[in-house]
């Protein structure tokens, strides 16, 4: 009788209830215009803990690593909720559906919320550092 009461909790557990991490991909759109970076975190309006700590570390993280390009504008952080006008716009034009983070610079998209809900929690160190691998070539 445990077995089965677990076993229907890993299953609501593991069904994606709030959080459902996009799969990695890189993929051309026309999201912006320029060499500017952006980075997006899109949410809902009720978000759970480890949907916090993605935002909350991708957006320390980028202002860590690329301090002086924010200062200029040259890489901005942006969480939009889903659930709002703006984010759903933003959303639809990146093709977004659920929570995502997303580096964008002019026609690439490189989908990074699969990391972020695997290491922002437990290995933040780790998700710096791909953030770091991501970006970096994008600033040449």
């Amino acid at each position: 009788m445990k077995n089965l009461i677990l076993a229907g909790f890993l299953m609501l557990v593991f069904s994606g209830a709030s959080c459902n991490a996009q799969p990695e991909k890189k993929q051309t759109v026309s999201a912006t215009s320029g060499n500017d970076i952006e980075v997006y975190y899109f949410h809902r309006t009720v978000r759970c803990v480890t949907c916090k700590t993605v935002e909350a570390e991708a957006r320390k993280n980028i202002e860590m690593l690329y301090a002086d390009q924010v200062k200029t504008g040259k890489i901005s952080f942006t969480a939009l909720n889903l659930e709002e006008a703006t984010g759903k716009t933003v959303g639809d034009k990146l093709g977004v559906s659920g929570q995502t983070l997303l580096i964008v610079k002019g026609d690439q998209k490189i989908n990074i919320t699969n990391e972020g809900f695997l290491y922002a929690v437990s290995k933040p160190d780790k998700f710096r550092e791909i953030i770091k691998e991501k970006v970096d070539p994008l600033m040449k």
